[in-house]
Formats: C-alpha cells, sequence, structure tokens
C-alpha cells in the first residue's frame, strides 16, 4: 500500500505543470516527498490495540523518512528555479517553515 501511494503520489508531482511544462526531476520528488510527508503528519496517534500500535510505528517511522530537510530543500528549489513560473508556483503551496523554528 505504501509503495502504491508513493508511485501514485510522483505521478501527481511529474503530472503537467501550467503552460504544458513538465516538472524537473528534483522538484518532482521533492513534492513527493513532501506529499507523503504532510499525509503521514496529519494521521492520528491512535493507541490501545495492537494494530494501531504498529501502524503507530509506521507513521513515526515514515515521518522520520519523508520529512526532514524540507525547509531546507524548499529554499534552495525556490532560490534554483526563482525564475521558473511553473516551478514556482508548483511550490507556492508549501510553507517555508514546516520542520519548526529549530530548523
Amino acid at each position: 500500500m505504501r509503495t502504491i501511494f508513493a508511485l501514485l503520489a510522483f505521478l501527481s508531482a511529474t503530472a503537467l505543470a501550467s503552460g504544458g511544462a513538465t516538472l524537473p526531476p528534483e522538484v518532482a520528488s521533492y513534492i513527493t516527498d513532501r506529499e507523503l510527508c504532510e499525509h503521514f503528519r496529519q494521521e492520528p496517534a491512535d493507541a490501545g490495540t495492537p494494530e494501531q500500535d504498529k501502524r503507530r510505528e509506521f507513521v513515526r517511522e515514515s515521518i522520520e523518512i519523508y520529512c526532514p530537510g524540507t525547509d531546507r530543500r524548499l529554499a534552495a528549489l525556490k532560490r534554483r528555479y526563482a525564475s521558473n513560473a511553473a516551478v514556482m508556483l508548483r511550490l507556492a503551496k508549501y510553507e517555508n517553515a514546516s520542520e519548526g523554528p529549530s530548523q
């Protein structure tokens, strides 16, 4: 299931941007990671049953995989592609400081 979600996120990230241009691979990769990060951060932290505990552990591990460095990567991509309107439009939806004040 995780693989299917990651594939769908990647395909949607690499879909045509405005003006018919495709996104650069590093931008598409960032969008995929960021969408997965945000997905897992929004999951409830239910506890109790063994299934809920197992899922909570999976979510915690997924956050550790997809979330670190997203603020730094976003800033670098915005600098690199500042003159690319299609890329900037896609990146504009993401907050610049999603990782908190320590980043």
